[in-house]
């Protein structure tokens, strides 16, 4: 089965910079997570995991060993990878930046929001990892600010917003909502109240004012909301509400491949 992947035509336009959204289908998983799951921590089967890692990798003209993943924990660190490395050495973190020439960076998620960087001038790239922790906590700006250690510039930046939980079908509920606009009081525009009662946040949203907040010169938002589209898109709430499992899907981003 072939793996079909989504793009941004922000980051398409940009040379040297490889980069796709994968969804849940191609691959060889089975059962609950058929069948692109990437996620080791699931219960999959491992070898099917590190296939799928391999076939997503090679499709985008990187080996697996030249995808570098991170244990992710919703914070707001940021780690530089300078190196290929070690399968067994996974820090924790929830960004990833670098300028090294043939590494793809990779992040999971089944409903938080995978956030694609590059500044194809300056030759670095990023890929970072916003649940609602880490995208409140400053996730997305403190990535740039590593780009920008790195020799990037924010307004040179393109940054993608990939397959996400969108607000209509993210319920938070009103304690969510007030802690949100205690820290947040311009955030207000990113919650609704639609005829159920309770709030619901546009977490995407939320990504994309910070982003343009930290200077970001093109945010592209695929619009893509993996709760409805259950069959494409891993979604731990939707399978949680179906009392199944869900697998993790990757977006990446590489300089050099192909």
């Amino acid at each position: 089965m072939s793996i079909p992947f989504e793009t941004s035509r922000a980051l398409e336009r940009l040379t040297g910079v490889r980069h796709g959204f994968f969804g849940r289908r191609g691959g060889v998983s089975t059962g609950e997570f058929a069948s692109l799951n990437v996620s080791e921590s699931s219960g999959d089967k491992r070898n099917h995991v590190l296939e799928n890692r391999a076939q997503i990798a090679g499709l985008l003209g990187f080996s697996s060993d030249q995808l570098v993943t991170v244990k992710q924990v919703h914070s707001v660190t940021v780690l530089e990878v300078t190196r290929q490395p070690s399968p067994d050495d996974r820090p924790e973190a929830d960004a990833l930046v670098t300028r090294v020439h043939g590494l793809a960076l990779g992040i999971l998620t089944a409903d938080c929001t995978p956030i694609l960087f590059a500044d194809s001038e300056a030759r670095v790239i990023g890929a970072a990892h916003a649940g609602w922790r880490g995208a409140v906590g400053g996730i997305a700006e403190a990535t740039v600010a590593a780009m920008v250690e790195l020799g990037a510039r924010p307004d040179r930046i393109v940054a993608a917003i990939g397959p996400t939980i969108s607000g209509p079908n993210y319920e938070v509920g009103p304690e969510f909502a007030a802690n949100l606009l205690r820290d947040h009081r311009d955030a207000e525009n990113r919650l609704t109240r639609p005829g159920d009662g309770r709030e619901h946040f546009d977490l995407p949203g939320f990504v994309f004012d910070h982003l343009i907040a930290a200077g970001v010169g093109v945010v592209d938002d695929l619009g893509i909301c993996t709760y409805a589209e259950p069959k494409k898109y891993f979604s731990h709430r939707y399978a949680t509400h179906q009392g199944t499992k869900a697998g993790r899907q990757l977006s990446v981003i590489g300089l050099g491949g192909l």
